[in-house]
């Protein structure tokens, strides 16, 4: 089976609940999505917020809270949100790509440790987190246990390694720049390999649920694994997935009675989160990133802009201002197209009000950069 561009971009649409707010709470609502990713704290409000009828973001507060959702350096070496009883699983698939990455790093080298140095130390870390401890606590701790100070980038690589959850630290949005640790409840298996193969089967199950049809190469691009893991994997799965083929001509894998709406199914405007994960989910991103915006959307240090969605596809760029949304976008839209997407920020600023009323307001030295967008306007909030 052939399937085309647009029908792709409605199958991955349906799954992340961007064709229409879904009436779930925030942990239904994520294990539908499968991971939102978290750097910016406000993120993954702001995805649940467009993905959600009514969304009460005290759900999440309360989700993360008592740990249901827990927030963790997981796929691509970058913080997600996902659900504990996803945190095992996914930690172990992740095992060898944060070893090599993170033990291997020269941050951590430079601290006079060495990759058998950080078992005895995880384990030990792990005792002392299992209540919440502050960075500062953390160092104190490596401090006493070496009987000298470790520098700063080792502990970060230490930490980012080590299977620890950051505890929320308070509002606006959960977390502040004040991290907190606490050891994760499901300790995952970290010197067994074949842990770390059936955790990487079970992610990219997952993965398809939320994201597919998907390739070999996007599976590898989402979690930031190796492709030969990754194929060995997908041929484990044997006749768990069934094969498409994709516009061109790129083997797709998806999973047996997945959604998959017609190519012409309507898609609403949506105020993309920063770093929203369908953004960047896939090898080829051009599922929902034309490639000729993708350099305006994807900054030179990695920054990922909070975007409009158009007809499901990026369309321009938007921030919080002090007289409510600028939309910039960076082809002319439709006079009903503004309306809608008036109406969605209408709703966002309500959201941002009772938190944050300047939600990324650090970023808006790209702005001042320049923007290239055909037409800017200036949404309000009444």
């Amino acid at each position: 089976m052939v399937i085309s561009a647009r029908a792709l971009n409605r199958a991955t649409l349906a799954r992340q609940l961007l064709l229409g707010r879904e009436p779930l709470d925030a942990v239904e609502a994520l294990r539908r999505v499968v991971a939102l990713q978290a750097q910016q704290p406000a993120s993954p409000y702001i995805a649940l917020w467009n993905r959600l009828r009514d969304f009460d973001p005290a759900q999440l507060d309360e989700a993360l809270a008592d740990r249901r959702i827990v927030k963790a350096t997981l796929m691509r070496l970058t913080l997600h949100v996902v659900l504990s009883e996803d945190y095992r699983g996914f930690r172990e698939a992740m095992e060898p790509t944060l070893r090599s990455s993170r033990l291997g790093d020269a941050r951590f080298r430079a601290g006079g440790l060495t990759a058998e140095d950080a078992g005895p130390l995880v384990e030990g870390l792990l005792a002392y987190a299992e209540q919440p401890r502050s960075s500062a606590e953390l160092g104190e701790w490596f401090a006493e246990r070496l009987g000298r100070p470790l520098e700063s980038g080792a502990q970060r690589m230490l930490r980012q390694y080590a299977p620890l959850w950051h505890a929320p630290t308070g509002g606006p949005w959960a977390f502040t720049h004040r991290l907190s640790y606490v050891a994760a409840a499901q300790r995952p298996a970290t010197d067994e390999p074949e842990a770390a193969d059936a955790g990487l089967r079970a992610l990219i199950l997952r993965y398809l649920s939320g994201f597919g049809p998907a390739s070999t190469a996007d599976m590898a691009q989402f979690a930031l694994v190796h492709r030969p893991r990754v194929k060995a994997a997908v041929k484990a799965l044997g006749d768990r997935l069934e094969q498409l083929e994709g516009p061109d001509g790129t083997v797709l894998y998806d999973l047996p009675g997945a959604p998959r709406p017609e190519e012409d199914t309507p898609a609403p405007p949506r105020l993309m989160a920063m770093w929203d994960s369908v953004l960047l989910a896939h090898a080829d991103r051009s599922r929902v990133i034309p490639p000729e915006y993708r350099k305006h959307v994807t900054r030179v240090n990695g920054d990922v802009l909070p975007t409009l969605l158009v007809d499901g596809r990026v369309a321009g760029v938007w921030r919080a201002t002090d007289g409510g949304i600028e939309a910039g976008a960076f082809h002319p839209l439709p006079a009903h197209v503004w309306q809608e997407l008036a109406a969605e920020a209408r709703s966002l600023l309500a959201l941002l009000a009772a938190r944050d009323p300047r939600a990324y307001a650090r970023y808006d030295h790209w702005w001042a950069k320049g923007v290239p967008a055909a037409e800017t306007r200036l949404l309000p909030g009444d």
